[in-house]
């Protein structure tokens, strides 16, 4: 089980004894807090003995000195002050989290000598505390009670507090909106299916959102045939959730966001292989950052209209699911071939963002889906790719991968590839092939968009099962979540 933070910003360390963590630059002196954890200069003779420089995340353990006031100090390594990036506070505060063993105290001291930590960069330590505490273990009958308490009390030290302490309530904001997101990619399918994740949707309106769920006869009068042909060999009803976070201007344009939400993909009748086929419980994870995205807006009180779709369906094999050959009308009204049913997300994804399209004329519409395998051969786990058909929304969200160290790496698009799914038989058809199998993806979906600035976020490979960090340990990442607050906060909020 993994322990809970309560965390408050304090000008000293308070008089309880705990663990201590001091934060130290590579090469530099005394890290900061050694005067009050250390009157004996112990980290000093420690660090000696040990060759401790203060490598970026590296760790020196001590058992505190009799004077000293805390039970443990630990010393955790910022690395070089001039090669420091805005990430690596918030994997400090990961990695702090995660020395806590059995303390049920600690102060970790902020004010670095030689470096200005600004009460953002403390906040960013405390977020990410928060995101390393997750654990989804709600399944586990038996549990490891004794790897640390259930609950720590954190002060964080820093001349800064009351600045950091409003700054945390952001902060405390985006943790809210990544754990959801990673819940719902974690949770098992028969747990979560479409009307579940709607009805998640519909909690958003305890923050002040607006929700609406659509269920299939609305869908069918609208002429969502692209995406009821994914759900119609499935006993599970689909749904499109529907959420407006109204915090801008009265009648601004918004923003909007739209989420793949397979609830499971087994291929349909292109059947999957078995061995691995439990992790497509995931392929909602695209949608899962934007419930997670709209409720960080929510609970911050972002001052920007924002809209939030979710294409809400499980795919399956059953006696009624679609065919190789079929042919579907979409929401457009442009006709889509269905080469193979494992192409599911972008026939959810083209009247999503159609009926997104038309009803709301947003600024900009951004798109998240674990589309397709062809993006984690090209890209493996470390970045998501972009797509866009505007350079200045690209290059907006690159920037805030950067920011964010959810990173992305923008992709090709162009007319020789669109020429690839045209239909003997159709306007279209849903999958090219194997070759540029991403790109095609991409390309398909923009068929859909018309002339709205818009960008397509293939997270096949980021949404879940990627590399664990100082700050996620979870299989369902959230990623997506900090990416697009990110890009609202530089881009598009008042």
């Amino acid at each position: 089980m993994s322990s809970q933070f309560t965390i408050r910003f304090a000008p000293s360390a308070p008089q309880e004894a705990g663990l201590a963590v001091l934060l130290k630059l590579k090469g530099d002196g005394a890290p900061a807090g050694a005067a009050t954890a250390d009157p004996g200069a112990v980290i000093g003779k420690a660090s000696a003995v040990s060759a401790y420089s203060g490598k970026q995340m590296a760790v020196l353990d001590i058992l505190a000195p009799h004077q000293s006031p805390f039970d443990r100090i630990v010393v955790l390594g910022l690395g070089k002050a001039d090669e420091l990036k805005a990430l690596d506070w918030l994997r400090a505060g990961g990695k702090a989290a995660s020395l806590t063993k059995r303390a049920e105290r600690m102060t970790v001291f902020l004010d670095v000598p030689g470096l200005d930590v600004s009460a953002e960069q403390a906040a960013d330590v405390a977020l990410g505390m928060l995101l390393r505490a997750y654990s989804f273990d709600a399944y586990k009958t038996k549990k490891d009670d004794d790897k640390a308490p259930a609950q720590v009390a954190v002060t964080i030290v820093t001349a800064a507090h009351e600045q950091a302490a409003a700054a945390f309530e952001q902060a405390q904001a985006v943790a809210g909106g990544v754990n959801l997101a990673r819940e719902l990619v974690n949770l098992p399918p028969n747990v979560l299916g479409p009307e579940e994740f709607a009805d998640r949707a519909r909690a958003l309106e305890t923050l002040g959102v607006e929700v609406e769920i659509l269920p299939e006869k609305e869908m069918q009068e609208l002429g969502m045939g692209a995406l009821l042909g994914v759900a119609q060999g499935s006993a599970r009803p689909a749904r499109l959730a529907v959420m407006q976070w109204k915090g801008g201007t009265e009648g601004e344009t918004p923003v909007s966001f739209v989420g793949k939400g397979v609830v499971f993909d087994t291929g349909g009748i292109s059947i999957k292989p078995g061995a691995g086929m439990e992790d497509m419980k995931g392929d909602m994870g695209g949608a899962a950052a934007v419930i997670g995205l709209m409720h960080t807006l929510a609970a911050r009180k972002a001052k920007v209209n924002a809209v939030g779709i979710l294409g809400l369906v499980e795919n399956m094999p059953d006696g009624n699911a679609q065919r190789p050959g079929d042919i579907v009308t979409s929401m457009s009204g442009q006709t889509i071939e269905i080469i193979n049913t494992d192409a599911e997300g972008r026939l959810v994804l083209a009247d999503a963002l159609w009926y997104c399209k038309e009803r709301f004329k947003p600024r900009i519409m951004i798109n998240l889906a674990t589309l397709t395998g062809a993006i984690l051969v090209a890209l493996g786990n470390l970045h998501a790719g972009l797509f866009s058909n505007d350079d200045e929304l690209a290059e907006s969200l690159l920037a805030a991968g950067e920011e964010t160290g959810e990173k992305l790496w923008r992709m090709p698009l162009g007319k020789d590839y669109d020429k690839i799914i045209d239909s003997k038989f159709a306007d279209m058809k849903n999958s090219g092939g194997r070759l540029a199998g991403s790109i095609t993806a991409a390309q398909f979906l923009k068929r859909f968009v018309g002339e709205t600035a818009w960008a397509h976020l293939d997270v096949a490979g980021t949404a879940m099962n990627s590399p664990a960090t100082e700050f996620n340990q979870s299989w369902g990442s959230g990623y997506g979540v900090r990416l697009l607050d990110q890009l609202v906060r530089d881009r598009y909020e008042a």
